[in-house]
């Protein structure tokens, strides 16, 4: 008698371990086709790169061999087929032989972070494509479509809701799912049906946990909500990314080395300044182009891509930034007084605080591009095994429905068996990660109200059947 409670007491789990169990269970019921969304479209994402240079192609390059026009001549080109005669918002000169340079415009016909694009042949002024382009990385339309349903399923803020639920979740049921088969590691493999299935998938996710992981993390930062806490937690222990200062002060015209950036610079700006700045940016030539191409390199600019941001206000700078993602990354930046053309300040990639170089090469990993193609098919593998997970989940939880016997246990019946410190603790931690994460606080205060009804529900016919 002994033995058989003995053993007994050996196969039913700790209380946190059962609650793990089912945390895991409703995150996939519940979150399970949000995750697969974002993986199907992060795979159809990372395909882009190869499928944009063979639908863009005629934009992107040009046969034509010879002597580079000067900017000023490519951006006249540019802005006499878009019939604009204001200055262009931003101009990437043609990184090598064979390709185009691209001419940007604001507009107010486009959308947040748009631009529309004039690809112009460098050595024949010909104009190969005009199309918008979106985000600091200027991606072209299919891109931008794939990336936007990503982000928010062309539903815009609101949307925005379903990726930040999606990435919320992702480490906690990742590695809740480790746990779970580290505890059934040692679990006989001789075993059918559902049993091999739920083994298949606990082996499939631990060995895509690390990827899993790093999805959550990187898809956080961008979010809407947890995304602004992040920014806030990164700011405050100096994690933050440089970038360039192109405010400029009233003695801010020298020549000497990069200066501290002042953001209120332009409070202590004289009335007279502010005028002769004025007077500087209205007489802004197309000229100035090409002496900021050449004050940037001679100031260390020797990236291939680079682009190069005209002042945009009185008392601001030229902003010249190198946009190579690549391994090696060169993201390093200058801004020049727009008289003197001297450096007035500077952001060096190989001075950034490792924080902010690891934000740098996750974003760009999570987007497949910093190693390129083995980049792209590391990705593809890691999306394609969580929507493999997510199916698989499905199929063992409709198995287990209809053969499923008895009262299911849940989140409110597990919490009343537990002692007052595991209680408290696990309201301790809930309520943290609301608070940092607040989708997910949403959400599973939805997932509780869900399970209390069905506790209440168990608890009724379990008193009928008593009676």
């Amino acid at each position: 008698m002994d033995t058989v409670s003995s053993a007994t007491h050996r196969r039913t789990p700790p209380l946190w371990v059962a609650l793990i169990t089912r945390l895991h269970f409703y995150v996939g019921l519940f979150v399970g086709p949000f995750l697969l969304v974002a993986a199907l479209s992060g795979i159809a994402y990372a395909l882009t790169p190869q499928l944009e240079e063979w639908l863009y192609h005629d934009a992107l390059t040009t046969r034509s061999e010879g002597e580079s026009q000067p900017l000023s001549r490519q951006i006249e080109a540019a802005r006499h087929a878009a019939g604009i005669a204001s200055q262009p918002a931003a101009v990437r000169p043609a990184p090598e032989p064979g390709t185009t340079t691209r001419v940007m415009f604001t507009g107010e016909q486009l959308g947040p972070s748009e631009h529309r694009a004039i690809f112009i042949d460098p050595v024949t002024l010909e104009i190969r494509g005009d199309m918008p382009v979106y985000g600091t990385s200027g991606i072209l339309p299919l891109r931008t479509f794939i990336d936007q349903f990503h982000r928010s399923l062309l539903l815009g803020d609101v949307g925005r809701l379903y990726s930040e639920l999606a990435a919320s979740w992702l480490w906690i049921a990742a590695l809740g799912g480790g746990f779970l088969w580290w505890r059934q590691r040692r679990v006989r493999r001789q075993t059918a049906g559902p049993q091999r299935l739920r083994q298949r998938h606990a082996t499939l996710g631990s060995i895509a946990l690390i990827g899993l992981l790093f999805f959550s993390a990187t898809g956080l930062t961008w979010s809407q909500w947890a995304g602004g806490n992040i920014a806030q937690l990164r700011h405050a222990w100096g994690w933050g990314t440089p970038n360039v200062s192109t405010q400029l002060a009233a003695d801010s015209v020298q020549t000497g080395p990069a200066r501290e950036s002042d953001p209120h610079a332009a409070h202590h700006a004289s009335a007279g300044h502010a005028d002769m700045a004025m007077s500087q940016l209205s007489s802004l030539s197309l000229g100035d182009f090409d002496q900021a191409l050449r004050a940037a390199r001679a100031a260390g600019i020797d990236a291939t891509q680079i682009e190069i941001v005209p002042p945009s206000s009185p008392l601001q700078a030229w902003k010249i930034r190198e946009i190579g993602r690549e391994w090696p990354t060169q993201v390093d930046q200058v801004a020049l007084d727009p008289q003197t053309f001297a450096v007035t300040d500077r952001a060096d990639f190989a001075t950034f605080p490792l924080a902010a170089k690891l934000t740098r090469w996750g974003i760009d990993l999570h987007m497949g591009i910093l190693f390129g193609l083995p980049n792209q098919l590391v990705l593809i593998g890691f999306a394609a095994s969580l929507a493999t997970l997510v199916c698989w989940g499905y199929a063992m939880w409709w198995r287990r429905r209809s053969a499923a016997s008895g009262e299911a246990q849940t989140l409110i019946s597990i919490y009343r068996r537990m002692g007052r410190r595991s209680q408290f603790g696990a309201v301790l931690i809930a309520a943290a990660l609301g608070y940092a994460l607040p989708v997910m606080g949403a959400s599973l205060a939805l997932f509780v109200m869900l399970d209390w009804l069905r506790w209440r529900a168990g608890a009724r016919r379990a008193l009928t059947r008593t009676a």
